[in-house]
Order: C-alpha cells, then sequence, then structure tokens
C-alpha cells in the first residue's frame, strides 16, 4: 500500500479511515502479486551458491527443477536443503512424502523418535486393518527397519522435509506438494512380486536386524541414504522387489516434480488482458538412491496408470496369509490348552479337590 501511495506517511491524517480505505483501493489483487513477485525474484539468485548434493534439471519451456539429494537420518541434509529454498526461493517445493505420512511434518524430533521406537500389537492391527495383512506386516517391518537406525543414530527421520516445509511457508507464493506414491500402492505392488519364500526369506531378515551402527556408518549418513542402502542391501536378490520400491517411485516422483514444473500464469487486471506466463522455479527433496532414476527418467514421456494398479492377489499371498492366520490361532489354542491344564492341576491339587476326590473313590468302591 505504502508503494502504491503517492501520499507520504508524514502528510497523511492518522484517524482518517475514509483515507485509509482509498489507500487499500489503491492497489489491485494484481498489482499486490507483481509487488511480492518483484520482491521475491529480487532474493532469487541468478546464479545460486547450492551445495553439491543438488542436481539441475531444465523443462521444455524454461522452468528449473533443483532436486535436493537428501539422506533422511543427516543434519547436513537439512541444511542443504534450507540453502537451497532460500537462494533459488521456488515456486513448488516438491517432497518426497505421500499423504499417508504427511504427519511427519507436524510432529517434532522427540514425538517422531518415540513413535518409531514404539511397534506394539495395536499399531501392527491398525495397520493390517487399513492395507491388509500382507501390506501391514511389510510396513511394520520396514518401521523396524527404521526405528533401528533411529535408535542407532538418536535421530528421528524427516528431519529434511519437516524443514522443507518450514522454509517453504516463508518464500511468497510457495506452493507445497506431496511427490511420493502412495505407500500403500507400493507395498502391495511389493508384496505382489514376491514368491511365498521370498517373503518368508524377507519378513525374517527384517525381523532380526540388529547389526550395530558404527561412527563410520553415521559419517557416511552425510554422503549416502543409510535407511536405502541398508534396504538396497536386503532387497538386492529380489530384483522385483527392488523395481517396485525404488525403480518405480523414481518414475512417479520424475512426472510429479514435471508437473510441478509447469509455466505459472501471471494474475490479469481483466479478462480482455491477455494471459501472460513465466517459467517456473521447483526445489524436489528425495532420497539420495532417486536421483539417479530421476535424472534418467527425465526426459522419457512418462505413464503412471500402469504404476498405480494394485494387482489381485497371488496364490502365494493367499497360502501365506492363510498360514500367518493358522499360525495365530494355532498359538492361542495351545495358550488357552497350557492355561486349561495349569487350571486343572492347580484344582486338582487343593486338599478340598482331594478330599472330595478321595469320598468319590470309596463310594465307587462300595458299589
Amino acid at each position: 500500500q505504502a508503494a502504491a501511495d503517492p501520499m507520504s506517511s508524514s502528510d497523511a491524517p492518522e484517524d482518517d479511515p475514509k483515507e485509509t480505505s482509498s489507500v487499500s483501493q489503491n492497489i489491485s489483487d494484481a498489482d499486490a502479486f507483481k509487488i511480492l513477485l518483484e520482491m521475491k525474484m529480487k532474493k532469487r539468485q541468478k546464479k545460486p551458491n547450492l551445495p553439491s548434493t543438488v542436481t539441475e534439471l531444465d523443462t521444455e519451456d524454461g522452468s528449473k527443477v533443483y532436486v535436493v539429494g537428501t539422506a533422511h537420518f543427516s543434519d547436513s541434509s537439512k541444511k542443504d536443503v534450507v540453502k537451497t529454498i532460500q537462494e533459488v526461493q521456488p515456486d513448488v517445493v516438491v517432497v518426497e512424502l505421500c499423504q499417508y505420512r504427511v504427519s511427519m511434518l507436524k510432529m517434532d524430533e522427540k514425538t517422531l523418535l518415540k513413535e518409531a521406537k514404539e511397534i506394539n500389537l495395536e499399531k501392527l492391527q491398525q495397520a493390517i486393518k487399513q492395507n491388509g495383512v500382507m501390506s501391514g506386516l511389510m510396513q511394520m517391518l520396514l518401521l523396524k527397519v527404521s526405528a533401528h537406525i533411529t535408535e542407532q543414530l538418536g535421530m528421528a527421520p524427516g528431519g529434511e522435509f519437516r524443514e522443507a516445509f518450514k522454509e517453504a511457508s516463508k518464500v511468497p507464493f510457495c506452493k507445497f506438494h506431496l511427490g511420493d506414491r502412495p505407500i500403500p500402492v507400493t507395498f502391495k505392488r511389493a508384496i505382489a512380486a514376491l514368491s511365498f519364500w521370498q517373503k518368508v526369506k524377507l519378513a525374517w531378515g527384517l525381523c532380526f536386524l540388529s547389526d550395530p551402527i558404527s561412527k563410520d556408518d553415521v559419517e557416511k549418513c552425510k554422503q549416502k541414504d543409510l535407511l536405502e542402502q541398508m534396504m538396497a542391501e536386503m532387497i538386492g536378490e529380489f530384483p522385483d522387489l527392488h523395481r517396485t520400491i525404488v525403480s518405480e517411485r523414481d518414475i512417479y516422483l520424475t512426472y510429479m516434480l514435471k508437473q510441478a514444473a509447469k509455466q505459472i500464469e501471471l494474475p490479469r487486471a481483466s479478462e480482455a488482458e491477455p494471459r501472460k506466463y513465466i517459467p517456473a522455479v521447483v526445489v524436489g527433496v528425495v532420497g539420495m538412491g532417486h536421483v539417479p532414476g530421476i535424472e534418467k527418467n527425465w526426459n522419457s514421456d512418462l505413464n503412471i496408470q500402469e504404476i498405480m494398479s494394485v494387482p489381485p492377489p497371488s496364490a502365494s499371498s493367499k497360502i501365506f496369509k492363510f498360514v500367518i492366520k493358522a499360525t495365530v490361532f494355532g498359538l492361542m489354542g495351545y495358550g488357552c490348552y497350557r492355561i486349561g491344564q495349569r487350571t486343572i492341576q492347580f484344582i486338582l491339587s487343593m486338599p478340598a479337590a482331594q478330599s472330595y476326590l478321595q469320598k468319590l473313590t470309596e463310594i465307587r468302591s462300595q458299589h
């Protein structure tokens, strides 16, 4: 308003509401947008000083995408994200999260650390109810891997996404997009890609993950995504699993980044004014393991419909589901049997019961 009003603040009446109203009406929404956009452009560096973890990509219409490759348990990655957003003043920030994990943005480090460590039966039941038996178990097992690293490093995952969310809110007209494929789709496609014995072997490996993480591994976090590295080692012998968990998500993330990088339409003072567009600037925050795949797919025509479909349960999935249910009911039955057996033994050992049984024995012998 001050920029649009020719009258200086010293000459303006202090208590005249009519004058204040006229000042507000002197500037239109389009003008306000232009003023704020100019301020944003002045802060945007033409030759930004970016961290070494940033990969720059261009679109056909001149938009720029800065992909920050992060390690999910690294403080240096959080600093890289903040610096990149401050330098380029983006129009859109895209993060490697889906709607099922968006709560990570609202929690603080202490809450996330507690959630990651506490894996109980209630959480398992909720995951199975939401995603099915196999996908729910897979989700809990992967959470166990994350909790293992969390416990070893004393640091909760997702700090770079929370920093991205905070910094994006400070940039005028900056939108915040979730760029990852919904996690239930990923889990269901991953499970469908495995045979029965592969599922058993993978579950066994995840259940008994307990190797300590050394100080050298902590340092490696600054250069490589430790969580994705550990997962890559475990799924390396399962090519189909690697395809669904990593390669397909590379395609999805690339597609979402390209959608976010479409040109921006400037506001018009009237319908008669011609439409004007400017190239967009986008910052993508993804795990380091996805950066090579995004670069590989960047200039390809992408269709995500195929990788969004969930195949019907295979015969091995049905067998595995039956085995799990049979095991659970079997353990429950055995528990009831043992409890019942001990209860009967306890009752029979009581003096009153023994006296009663002795009397019954005497009566039967008399007859």
